[in-house]
C-alpha cells in the first residue's frame, strides 16, 4: 500500500544529526524526495549516501544564523522539484544556567537561533505555500516550550516563543490548506545537551543523564511521522509515561503540583 509520504518533497532544516538525521533516513526509505539542510556539508553527504535511495536526496547548505541567505535558499529549495510539501524546522541548541548567572548574550543567541531564524525562514516559505495552495510546517519545540524548570530559562524562553508564533500562524493559514504542527520532544538521545551553551556562552561538552537514556532518534522519527500524517497541531515525542510526559499532564491539569515538583527535582 502506498504511503502518503511517497514522492512527497520534504525539506529538513537541521538535518545533519539527531532528530533531523533520523527523519531524513526514515522518509527516504518511504520513497520521499528529501532536501537536506544544515551548515556541515560533510555530514549532509554522509547522511545522503547512507540512505536507502541516495538519489532522492538533495543537499542545500543553510546556516540559521545567516538570515540574509534565506530568500535565495528558499528559492533554491523550491526549484529542485518545483514544490515543497513539508518543511521541518529542526535546527537549534539548548542552554544551561540560572537566570542570575547567564550572560544576556546567551539569551540573545538562543532567541536568534531557536526562534527568529524559524520565523524569518517561515516568512520566506509562506508565499510559496500560498501560491501552490498547500504545505505543512513541522516545528521542533520542546517540552520546555510548555513548562519551565531550573537552569533552563534561555532555552525555555526561545521554545515558548515558538508556540505563540506558530499557534497564531496556524489560525491564519489553515483555511489555505497549510498546516502547522509543533513537536514537543522530551528526552531524546541526541547531542543537544553536549552542545548546549553554558552561562558564559561556551559549549557544555557533556551529555546529560536524561538525554543519554532518552528515546532513540529512530523511534522519535516514527512518532513524528505518525502525528504529521494525522495533521496534528501538536505532538509529544518521547517515552510515554516518562517524567517529561507526566510533566506536560501536570502542567495542563495540576500546574501547582508541577511548579512545586520542578523546584524539588531539577533536570539531570
Amino acid at each position: 500500500m502506498k504511503d502518503i509520504f511517497e514522492n512527497k518533497v520534504i525539506w529538513i532544516v537541521g538535518a545533519s544529526s539527531g532528530i533531523g538525521e533520523a527523519l531524513a533516513v526514515y522518509f527516504n526509505q518511504l520513497g520521499s524526495k528529501i532536501i537536506l539542510s544544515a551548515r556541515r556539508e560533510e555530514e549532509l553527504l554522509r547522511i545522503k549516501n547512507s540512505t536507502l535511495f541516495p538519489e532522492n536526496n538533495k543537499i542545500l547548505l543553510l546556516d540559521l544564523f545567516n538570515s540574509s541567505d534565506f530568500n535565495e535558499k528558499t528559492k533554491e529549495a523550491f526549484s529542485f522539484y518545483n514544490t515543497v510539501d513539508y518543511v521541518f524546522l529542526n535546527g537549534g541548541t539548548s542552554s544551561r544556567g540560572s537566570v542570575a548567572e547567564t550572560n544576556i548574550e546567551v539569551y540573545k543567541k538562543m532567541m536568534d537561533l531557536n526562534f527568529f531564524s524559524y520565523v524569518e525562514l517561515t516568512k520566506e516559505i509562506l508565499p510559496y505555500f500560498n501560491k501552490q495552495k498547500h504545505g505543512h510546517f513541522i516545528v521542533t519545540s520542546s517540552t520546555m516550550g510548555k513548562i519551565g524548570s531550573l537552569g533552563r530559562s534561555a532555552y525555555a524562553s526561545s521554545k515558548h516563543a515558538l508556540h505563540g508564533f506558530y499557534d497564531c500562524l496556524r489560525a491564519e493559514v489553515t483555511p489555505q490548506n497549510i498546516y502547522v504542527t509543533l513537536l514537543t520532544p522530551g528526552y531524546i538521545a541526541t547531542n543537544i545537551s553536549y552542545n548546549s551553551l553554558m552561562p558564559d556562552g561556551s559549549p557544555r561538552k557533556e551529555m546529560s543523564e536524561n538525554i543519554k537514556n532518552g528515546l532513540p532518534v529512530a523511534k522519535a522519527a516514527q512518532q513524528i511521522a505518525k502525528g504529521v500524517k494525522k495533521k496534528k497541531n501538536e505532538i509529544f515525542i518521547g517515552k510515554k509515561l516518562g517524567v517529561e510526559h507526566l510533566s506536560l499532564f501536570l502542567m495542563r491539569f495540576f500546574p501547582g503540583i508541577l511548579h512545586k515538583a520542578v523546584r524539588a527535582f531539577p533536570p539531570k
